[in-house]
């Protein structure tokens, strides 16, 4: 296992660009300098030894030993200690829609980004509780198994997007199908599923699978995103809006969230349903009820004691600058002779 100590020092390394750019920029600057006064074979006879191979060694030197030197200020740990901790806590499984009706702005910045806002800051008050992330559309796909590491579920819901999902659409009760294989504890008496959607669904029997999930002991959460009003749905490609999501006769389509749908899906899995358009409102709901909660005990591993591995970079650092040092812009006798580069050509 490993962490970087201080991984701000990596904005170091745009020195690089720099130094490469005035290496270039030397290297223009006395070719025609010297075209101005002399040709290039008389500069051969007057300079016999200087190497533009040598010189760009010099720079890789010199990086070499900057990028080491980097790398130990951000201090890189290895974990040298695995440990069996006990923990209390209860499972917790976030179901996000990343259908493209989510991109919709009726709700700042969009239903999407609202979404996640509220799952970032539920996990923030979490305490030994585990967490895990399943992201649906059409179908779908699991981003992050339950586990107890929540900076990892942060992590990963930052790049959740439309785009990671094969298929559009709205399946809820495929998410419902997938979150019953997500619970890897048998002796969790508290489970939860927490959906976060504008309600939007393409399939039939939703409703008869959130029942199915119930019966398991799964205690679900809906949450819905979006205004009754409704919104447009931007299309966007590669980051930006290209115009507006249109049906096929050419209509701009509208998205509005349905909050029955989610309500039905609520009751059914002897849970209840909040309104997320107002994100601290839907957090200390969630926070509430899972204060409440029975904790299960439960074992997980973890490293307990990191190393330092600065030392090392420290010292390949030192080696490179001296090497830096000792290397001059002259060419050597072998290197004259056998003249790889055609550095002698006349």
């Amino acid at each position: 296992m490993q962490r970087l100590e201080a991984p701000i020092y990596f904005y170091m390394l745009f020195i690089l660009p720099l130094l490469l750019g005035v290496l270039l920029y030397k290297f223009w600057w006395q070719k025609n300098t010297q075209k101005a006064f002399a040709s290039s074979e008389l500069i051969q006879k007057l300079a016999p030894d200087y190497s533009t191979f040598k010189a760009t060694v010099k720079w890789l030197f010199l990086s070499l030993g900057i990028t080491s030197l980097v790398l130990a200020l951000v201090n890189p740990k290895i974990g040298i200690k695995l440990e069996t901790v006990k923990r209390e806590g209860v499972d917790i499984v976030f179901a996000l829609d990343v259908s493209k009706s989510m991109l919709a702005e009726d709700i700042a910045p969009n239903r999407l980004e609202k979404a996640k806002q509220i799952i970032s800051k539920t996990i923030d008050q979490l305490g030994s509780d585990r967490v895990g992330v399943i992201i649906y559309a059409g179908n779908p796909y699991p981003l992050l198994p339950i586990t107890t590491d929540q900076s990892a579920a942060r992590l990963f819901l930052k790049n959740a997007a439309p785009d990671m999902v094969s298929s559009q659409g709205t399946a809820i009760n495929e998410a419902l199908n997938m979150a019953k294989t997500y619970y890897d504890n048998e002796d969790q008496t508290n489970k939860y599923l927490v959906i976060l959607s504008d309600g939007e669904d393409h399939e039939e029997d939703t409703i008869d699978k959130a029942e199915s999930i119930g019966e398991e002991g799964i205690k679900v959460i809906t949450i819905g995103i979006g205004t009754e009003k409704g919104g447009v749905i931007p299309e966007v490609v590669n980051g930006f809006k290209k115009g507006l999501k249109k049906d096929k006769n050419g209509e701009v389509v509208i998205t509005q969230r349905h909050v029955k749908v989610l309500q039905e899906i609520a009751a059914k899995a002897n849970g209840f349903y909040v309104d997320g358009n107002k994100t601290s409102t839907s957090v200390n709901k969630i926070i509430e009820v899972l204060s409440k909660a029975k904790k299960t005990e439960f074992e997980s591993k973890q490293f307990s004691e990191y190393k330092s591995q600065f030392q090392w970079f420290i010292g390949l650092g030192i080696i490179w600058l001296v090497l830096d040092m000792f290397v001059f812009e002259k060419k050597t006798k072998w290197v004259k002779k056998v003249d790889l580069f055609n550095e002698n050509k006349e």
